[in-house]
């Protein structure tokens, strides 16, 4: 099969996957609402269009205030951690580089920690995605370096050893600042295993800085392309491969700040994702980054479907479902990883 080919296949794939998920997810809860009513109810807010849904007020109140935000939340987060995580793996060239491994995820936590526990109140969550963007670039320079430094160039291994020594350290100075404000625990804590219920407001927060890093790490997808055959190649053919890391990097942590912001930290979606793009489309990026934003939108919004469905009226973290699906996974790409650079 040709490249157009599957990318054609894996676009087709990646839509229905993320179609099924979107459906299931407005339909699964505890109120049983049929698909289909659901459906007619979302086409009946569409413009020039009369439909009846035969929904009750109650009814549309949990679908349109409740579900679909979420649902949405959901997409756009798993979109932004996939994505982040694909343009963090251009940069580096390495397969594992991953906003939570990288540390970018840890950094983001620690600062949003900081400014739950020391502002407060309107003027912090006013700064939560600023400090946020702040964090996540902080935490991936800082495993970059000490990975480029010991490592002599920064191999997988070494990078991947960097980021968990980074996100330890980030973690542990997080919980230490969590143990001066006790009674902020249970917030930061739930923000810490992952949360996508946030509603219309947090969609509405993070919308500019989701559409910025969105845009600007789709665009690159030709030049990331190009900086995979090697820096000397790329300089050959007039490309400016400090400029485009550098752009790519900000553009990823500003995706990884504004989902952590809303979600807290959810790890592996970034990792899991652009890997099961690559079986389906190839390694060219710039199908591999749209495709990563829609399978990270399916994937969380699956997972997010099973973490309140699952041990239902309770409702199990969704970073707890992530981290079922995304250890294992990382385990089996460390293996392929380690056999290909033996």
């Amino acid at each position: 099969m040709t490249a157009a080919g599957r990318s054609r296949r894996a676009l087709l794939v990646v839509s229905v996957v993320l179609l099924v998920s979107l459906i299931a997810g407005l339909a699964a809860g505890a109120a049983v609402i049929s698909p289909r009513a659901i459906a007619l109810a979302l086409l009946d807010r569409l413009p020039l269009v009369s439909l009846h849904s035969g929904l009750q007020p109650n009814e549309e109140g949990i679908v349109f205030q409740l579900r679909v935000p979420r649902v949405l939340l959901a997409a756009v987060v798993g979109g932004l951690l996939a994505l982040a995580g694909a343009g963090y793996q251009g940069v580096f060239r390495n397969p594992l580089a991953d906003p939570y491994l990288l540390g970018a995820a840890a950094g983001a936590g620690l600062t949003v920690t900081l400014v739950v526990v020391f502002l407060g109140g309107d003027a912090g969550v006013a700064a939560v995605p600023v400090a946020a963007f702040a964090g996540a670039v902080g935490g991936v320079v800082l495993a970059y370096a000490l990975g480029h430094t010991a490592g002599r160039g920064g191999g997988t291994a070494t990078l991947v050893l960097a980021g968990v020594s980074v996100t330890s350290f980030l973690t542990a100075i997080q919980t230490f600042v969590q143990q001066l404000k006790v009674d902020e625990l249970q917030r930061i804590y739930s923000w810490i295993l992952g949360d996508v219920g946030g509603g219309w407001e947090q969609l509405r927060m993070i919308a500019p800085y989701a559409v910025v890093s969105t845009v600007v790490v789709l665009l690159h997808g030709r030049l990331l392309d190009v900086l995979s055959v090697g820096d000397e190649e790329a300089v050959s053919l007039g490309l400016h491969a400090t400029r485009v890391r550098f752009t790519v990097l900000l553009a990823a942590s500003l995706a990884t700040a504004a989902a952590v912001a809303v979600s807290g930290l959810i790890a592996f979606v970034g990792i899991v994702v652009p890997h099961v793009v690559r079986r389906l489309a190839g390694w060219s990026y710039r199908v591999v980054l749209p495709l990563s934003f829609l399978g990270g939108a399916a994937f969380l919004v699956l997972a997010d479907t099973i973490a309140r469905t699952v041990l239902a009226p309770a409702e199990l973290p969704i970073g707890v479902v992530t981290a079922f699906v995304g250890a294992p996974f990382f385990v089996a790409v460390l293996r392929m990883t380690r056999r290909v650079e033996t």
